[in-house]
């Protein structure tokens, strides 16, 4: 059965400390000695972004760009109190606690509460609130009197995912009149059973909702009036970017490669094999069964056309080795029974993907159903110089431009054999991988950058303060 090697274990552990080593003048010139036209070298190629000036040699990134200054000053000194209904390495908190950091680089003073949290010590929960601590981000209970305090005192109350509603009700209760104006609700699901009243009925109430992608907008529009019978307040459609960290390392051709060749060594695979990899937590919602599938069935089809491709491989991240479901159970089992064991790989979930993005050659975006909200790894993927094959369902199509960036399929099974279809197509032309990842990177430089994202944050965020402004005057004058 495919399973985690002991020599990625380590690896994993100690990829930042590697990362820092490459910083190191004597590790540049051991690298720039050696060539090879594989895999782990693809991507490195010369690119030329005029808008941003940024010329990326081979072996080196140079900014040429003068700072901006940062959208969000005006935030500086003000009270934010950020409500997060878990604290997990999943899409939401984490964003969440990427907006906190953002706010905390401008002299915002922020406070984060997370609703539910388990009895016993959590290694993951212990890890993310230290993070937030040695930023400055204040961590309290969400729950009692403190909080109920802060949040009246706050200037702005952020409630992340459409399930933190319970908060409301739960604890701050009569109070909650008072708190409402000065909500802006970040709603990050695409899912029906979030559309319950006892979640969002304050929903129309709030100064305003942050949602990912104006098609999962439509969807919140449409469904609460619908399902519901409520309407939605003002509503703002906020594209994510990739952070400035993600961005040094994926425009920094001498981590790739370092990276990369550990990461290939680590699981056993050749610098010149083709990697497909699906970077999701595992459940049936992202689509690992079905991209399972469509691996095997392109195996199939280059074996019957005789086609000659270097070996490929289907990695899988965001397992967990621990505590493996029946669903993943399934995927297992699925690999031993048509003996592909040597050809898929399963990785544990984590936070740092970039060893992942530098040492993939294609990045699959297998969401179901409505699809993702927004799918932040499909961004980071291109910014990586990577093509992507995603379902045309959701945030995805905001992404990725069919045919030029990346190839779309269907959802569901109707979707297995044409990713199957598009698994060959990039398999057997590294020309056009080359090209879609270029493309990919060149959109990301245009729309999906991290002063991007601030931008479009500090325009809702001036709007939700001047509601609440008003909101105050009127009742100051009532």
């Amino acid at each position: 059965m495919a399973k985690q090697s002991t020599s990625w274990l380590t690896f994993h552990k100690r990829w930042p400390l590697l990362l820092m080593a490459l910083l190191s003048t004597s590790t540049v010139i051991v690298l720039l000695i050696r060539a090879a036209s594989d895999s782990c070298n693809a991507n490195s190629t010369t690119t030329t972004t005029p808008q941003y000036r940024h010329e990326i040699s081979r072996n080196q990134v140079t900014s040429q760009v003068e700072t901006p200054p940062n959208p969000l000053r005006f935030m500086k000194s003000k009270h934010v109190v950020l409500v997060s209904h878990e604290l997990s390495l999943s899409g939401g908190p984490l964003l969440l606690m990427e907006l906190a950091f953002l706010l905390r680089g401008v002299g915002a003073e922020v406070v984060w509460l997370t609703i539910q949290k388990p009895t016993d010590s959590d290694d993951v929960i212990y890890s993310l609130e230290h993070r937030m601590l040695d930023r400055g981000v204040q961590v309290i209970s969400a729950k009692g009197q403190e909080a109920i305090d802060t949040a009246l005192k706050a200037d702005l109350v952020v409630l992340n995912t459409a399930v933190a509603g319970k908060w409301l009700d739960s604890v701050v209760k009569e109070n909650v009149p008072r708190i409402l104006p000065k909500v802006l609700w970040w709603i990050h699901e695409m899912r029906g059973h979030y559309f319950k009243l006892e979640y969002v009925k304050h929903l129309p109430y709030v100064a305003g909702a942050m949602i990912d992608s104006h098609t999962t907008a439509e969807y919140w529009k449409n469904r609460t009036r619908e399902r519901l019978g409520i309407k939605m307040p003002e509503t703002y459609v906020v594209h994510l970017g990739n952070s400035k960290e993600l961005m040094e390392i994926a425009e920094n051709n001498v981590a790739k490669r370092v990276l990369c060749e550990h990461v290939r060594e680590s699981l056993g695979v050749r610098n010149e094999d083709i990697l497909f990899a699906i970077i999701n937590s595992v459940s049936r919602g992202k689509g690992q069964d079905l991209f399972l599938r469509s691996f095997y069935q392109s195996l199939q089809l280059i074996k019957e056309r005789k086609l000659q491709v270097p070996s490929i491989h289907a990695v899988i991240v965001g397992s967990d080795m621990n505590a493996q479901t029946k669903f993943e159970t399934e995927l297992r089992n699925f690999v031993v029974e048509n003996k592909i064991q040597d050809q898929v790989h399963f990785i544990n979930k984590t936070l740092t993907v970039a060893p992942y993005l530098a040492s993939i050659d294609v990045l699959v975006q297998n969401s179901q159903a409505r699809g993702e909200c927004f799918g932040r790894i499909t961004i980071e993927a291109m910014a990586f110089q990577l093509p992507v094959l995603g379902t045309a369902a959701g945030g995805t199509t905001e992404i990725v431009v069919n045919g030029s960036t990346g190839l779309l399929h269907h959802v569901g099974k109707e979707g297995v054999t044409p990713l199957a279809n598009n698994i060959v197509k990039l398999a057997t032309n590294v020309e056009r991988r080359l090209t879609m990842g270029k493309r990919g990177y060149e959109r990301v430089k245009e729309r999906f950058l991290e002063h991007h994202m601030s931008q479009r944050i500090a325009s809702v965020l001036k709007e939700v303060l001047k509601k609440k402004a008003d909101s105050e005057k009127n009742h100051a004058f009532s």
